[in-house]
């Protein structure tokens, strides 16, 4: 019964090896695609640019309005290391006794 059960399995084994190898590739790799793109445009000769048309002048912009200018708003002041540790500490404390007079 081993035999036949390992005879079963390196067949199977043996069959998806088979089919990996004769599998076709799916498509060719995108880096292969841009190789070729590549190659391509630097065998291209580049286009001459036309003399006869004039190039197109941009369009002008109007100058957009300035905003009026805002107040900054004050920056609070940084807490210190110390201060905040307090906090945290406040916390944790208050949280404890919530939840040992439970």
């Amino acid at each position: 019964m081993k035999r036949l059960l390992a005879l079963v399995a390196g067949g199977l084994g043996l069959r998806a090896l088979l089919r990996r190898r004769l599998r076709p590739a799916l498509s060719p790799s995108p880096a292969e695609d841009l190789r070729a793109k590549l190659a391509r445009t630097k065998t291209q000769p580049a286009e001459p640019e036309s003399q006869s048309m004039p190039a197109p002048e941009p369009e002008q912009e109007p100058e957009p309005e300035p905003e009026p200018e805002q107040e900054p708003e004050p920056e609070p002041e940084p807490e210190t290391v110390d201060s905040r540790r307090a906090d945290v500490h406040a916390k944790a404390r208050q949280a404890i006794d919530d939840l040992g007079g439970s």
